[in-house]
């Protein structure tokens, strides 16, 4: 708002620009002054009008103040999202694993510091646009209750309490020490009870039991709330004991604002309030359902619902005191964030875009992908590579696997544009190259009728087929490619995310074209079914006009042509060319774009007949000495609403939990060839395996691992990183094991409820190095409820190697009807060098040692309880249990 530099001169406050000088004309613009007595100010000399205009989710200009437009909506889940390059941490699922809760406030960090960077960029360039704001709609919070639930990828797990202390980490880092003037302000989403199906969030109803929504739903909540001073939250679609969430008196008036004493804004999500009256059938029309929202606490529509509330004061619907009530809230927010100061006074002036994707937040990214890493398993010593009792001798690596080079598999979902992602096999390949030949096949693709990208392997930069692999790529800064290109370069593959940022420095990222060369050599004659996405076309944002288009060019004929502009949303042609040989043929993809706002997004993709992959596999490992196989999900087929449709996925949501036929009968193949095989997963949600738990020689889940996974799993690989994350969620042997998708009962779900045998458990990792326990102690063996207890005892590395254990403290109170049969109540990630012993502690407070009963209450209850210490569950892994009784009752605040 302000370019000029803040002086005082004979005590009245100015803002000055050299010798000009301008009195400020309203106190609403001191930024001296308290922010309430600002913001009371300038709310009391705003019209209905233009107080109505500020809760949409764009707030308008208000030109006579000088006010600026802003967009509310801007995402950071993982890593500043949809606004160009940004460092990319791994997907939110990753960073739980890790346990470790002084690194995900780090990530918050520095997600909150390129953001600020990224804010301060765009305001000096006159761009309000959305995802270029200060108020982030993460974390997502909600409790991963079945591995169906595409969208679980974003959350921490199936665990309250783990859940609210990343959670806890996570926004305590991204909001900063200070509270009056927040880095930027975190909203944990979605509020409440929502977990799934996709296709039914629009008119679906929860009715969770009381305990249920004391023991599980809202804790995490809570938690970021009250203690770590959320400023934001975000309503949910789905509807919750009969009222939608973003009308719910229950959640926004009584825990909300009543229980919990919140004073920060409440967004919906995003055309949430339609689904008021068109989903739930809760209001007769639009009107109604904005009028519904605003009084039961929503602020702020991510939509353009809110637009109705004039007319709704007018029909005496709500009162404008009611309005005055959220849009103060609002621009709170915005005063605190300091965006009516001037840029110099800012608490965060200094930080530029140097910060973006530094080498410090990419080394940080690095060690959180480390730290990620779960070993499910390692058969006799299997791994490190290179040392391992199977893999001592090797000399030549294959790597198969639709993930081995996805770069949507490294990303995630809600993702920044990385500038130099690490692909696995660009990983395995950059940390083995000296001391092995690695042989790469695709192997597979994710399922039945799914795409994947074209791999490197069919591509050669000339028409010989002992040419370099990849394609050349000519860059221009225009979208007519005329004239000398502004970069050359061989691109192995064509899979590129270039949301909002441009391909190659000096290139624009709103206006450039791209020719692709070199020749195609298929793995078989057939007919080959090719499709080029363009995605850039699927934006949001009101009157912006999209242009992107494509050719592709085989045997210098012209095989497939497409554009897109908004009204087409993503592009997706298929189309079928016969290579009728394996010899080379020419091959040309022109694409080019423009957009006043985004970048370019384009992918490559095939359909091939499943066995001459998976025969190219083979061929592959019977030349090798192991075979390492990357495989798993992909954001593309699991995820937030997404129109898939396929054997196993249905609207981003899982109908199956096994891994997908296509990808067991890769394992199987290439597992027939005798080599010892390691399966490395990449997805974002539970999966069955059972066979590669009986076969493969060790299994490896490394999630979505953010830019630089590549790296982090060939050094855990190779024992350079010692594993040591541990599963957020169970793994489940079958789908039969669970309770249906829909139902929201928390009976048979999760560790906390689950009585059959996982697969792996919740709390399950293993390590290169052993770990033994000893010496539990307890503060006393008799407490009185509202005492705290002390937990006591000492970890020792009893390997020969370095590592990181994750102590694990659950409880097991006295069982009544429905309760938990145990909860995690605190853990420690600590490390531990060969011989060494650390001791550990664990205070544990009134909710800590607290249940609910069927009715909701929480309180500490008499009786005898058990503490276990380990690095697991207790039918894990070894550890200690200890024993203590409660006397009395004490109730525990919601």
């Amino acid at each position: 708002m302000y370019t000029t530099k803040l002086l005082v001169l004979c005590g009245t406050l100015t803002f000055a620009s050299g010798a000009n000088a301008q009195a400020l004309k309203y106190p609403f613009e001191n930024p001296a002054l308290p922010v309430a007595q600002r913001v009371d100010d300038l709310v009391s000399r705003l019209t209905l009008h233009e107080k109505v205009s500020q809760m949409p989710m764009t707030a308008a200009a208000i030109e006579r103040f000088g006010i600026p437009q802003y967009t509310w909506w801007n995402e950071g889940l993982h890593g500043v999202a949809r606004s160009g390059y940004a460092t990319v941490f791994p997907q939110a699922i990753g960073l739980s694993a890790t346990w470790d809760t002084d690194l995900i406030h780090r990530v918050g960090e520095a997600i909150s510091t390129e953001a600020r960077a990224k804010y301060a960029d765009a305001i000096a360039h006159g761009n309000h646009r959305i995802y270029f704001g200060l108020t982030f709609w993460s974390p997502n919070i909600n409790i991963f209750r079945d591995p169906r639930w595409g969208r679980g990828q974003e959350t921490y797990g199936e665990d309250p309490y783990l859940t609210s202390r990343i959670g806890l980490a996570f926004v305590t880092g991204m909001q900063g020490d200070d509270p009056n003037h927040p880095r930027v302000i975190a909203t944990p989403k979605h509020f409440a009870v929502h977990s799934g199906p996709e296709s039914m969030r629009h008119q679906f109803n929860v009715d969770a039991s009381p305990r249920d929504l004391e023991t599980t739903y809202l804790p995490a909540f809570r938690a970021t709330i009250v203690e770590g001073k959320a400023d934001s939250t975000m309503c949910a679609y789905n509807s919750i004991d009969g009222a939608p969430a973003c009308a719910n008196d229950m959640l926004l008036k009584k825990t909300l604002r009543q229980d919990w004493a919140f004073p920060g804004f409440v967004t919906s999500d995003c055309w949430a309030v339609t689904d008021i009256w068109q989903g739930h059938k809760f209001a007769p029309d639009e009107e109604h359902a904005a009028a519904l929202a605003l009084r039961a606490g929503t602020d702020t529509s991510c939509g353009d619902e809110f637009k109705a509330l004039e007319k709704a004061v007018a029909d005496n619907l709500v009162t404008e005191s009611e309005i005055d009530a959220a849009v103060k809230r609002l621009f709170t927010a915005r005063f605190q964030l300091g965006m009516f100061n001037p840029p110099e006074a800012s608490h965060y002036a200094n930080i530029t875009m140097r910060v973006v994707d530094s080498d410090a937040h990419r080394a940080l990214a690095l060690n959180v992908a480390r730290k990620s890493m779960v070993l499910l398993k390692n058969e006799n010593g299997t791994l490190p590579l290179f040392a391992g009792t199977k893999t001592a001798g090797t000399k030549t690596i294959a790597v198969v696997g639709p993930n081995a080079a996805s770069l949507a598999a490294l990303e995630g979902n809600y993702n920044g544009t990385p500038t130099h992602p690490v692909l696995p096999v660009d990983g395995i390949q950059a940390f083995y190259g000296q001391r092995a030949k690695v042989l790469y096949a695709e192997g597979s693709s994710y399922a039945a009728g799914a795409s994947v990208v074209v791999p490197r392997t069919v591509f050669h930069t000339s028409d010989a087929s002992d040419g370099e692999e990849g394609l050349s790529a000519e860059y221009f800064d225009n979208t007519q490619w005329r004239g000398p290109p502004v970069a050359k370069r061989v691109d192995k593959q064509v899979d590129f995310d270039w949301n909002a940022a441009a391909p190659v420095p000096g290139v624009s990222a709103n206006a450039f074209s791209v020719r692709w060369t070199g020749s195609i050599a298929a793995p078989g004659a057939a007919d080959y079914i090719f499709n080029v996405v363009l995605k850039t076309c699927n934006n949001r944002e009101e009157n912006q006009k999209e242009t992107e288009s494509y050719k592709v060019y085989i045997d210098d004929k012209l095989a497939s042509e497409g554009d897109c502009d908004r009204s087409r949303g993503e592009i997706r042609k298929p189309f079928t060319v016969h290579l009728a040989d394996t010899q080379p043929h020419p091959f040309r993809l022109e694409y080019t774009h423009s957009s006043p706002m985004f970048g370019g997004e384009i992918h490559f993709e095939w359909q091939p007949d499943p066995a001459v992959l998976r025969n190219q596999a083979v061929a592959a490992a019977t030349q090798s000495d192991i075979v390492v196989a990357f495989v798993g999900l992909s954001p593309r087929l699991e995820g937030e609403e997404m129109p898939v449709k396929l054997d196993g996925f249905s609207g981003g949501d899982r109908t199956k939990i096994d891994l997908p036929a296509a990808q067991q009968e890769l394992l199987q193949s290439v597992a027939a060839t005798g080599k010892p095989l390691v399966v490395v997963l990449l997805n974002g949600s539970a999966l069955a395996l059972p066979w590669a738990k009986e076969h493969a020689a060790a299994i490896l889940e490394a999630w979505y691992p953010g830019e630089e996974g590549g790296d982090a799993i060939a050094e855990t690989l190779s024992g350079d990183n010692n594993p040591a994350g541990r599963l957020p969620l169970t793994f489940y042997a079958s789908l039969s094991d669970l309770p249906a998708f829909e139902d929201y009962s928390m009976k048979g779900r999760t560790y906390r409820y689950f009585t059959g045998t996982p697969l792996y458990s919740f709390g399950y990792g293993l390590s290169y190095t052993t770990f033994a326990y000893k010496d539990l102690k307890l503060s006393t063996a008799a407490l009185h409820a509202g005492d705290p207890l002390t937990v006591e005892a000492d970890v020792t590395n009893t390997g020969s190697r370095s590592g990181e254990e994750v102590a694990e403290l659950y409880l097991e109170a006295p069982q009544i009807p429905g309760a938990e049969l145990r909860a995690l109540r605190s853990f420690d990630r600590v490390s531990v060098a060969p011989g060494e012993t650390k001791h550990l502690r664990f205070a544990l407070d009134s909710r800590n040692l607290s249940t609910v009963d069927e009715n909701g209450i929480r309180a500490v209850r008499p009786g005898s309880y058990t503490v276990f210490l380990g690095g697991g569950q207790p039918d894990q892994t070894q550890g200690l249990k200890g024993q203590f009784t409660i006397e009395g009752t004490q109730p525990v605040p919601r």
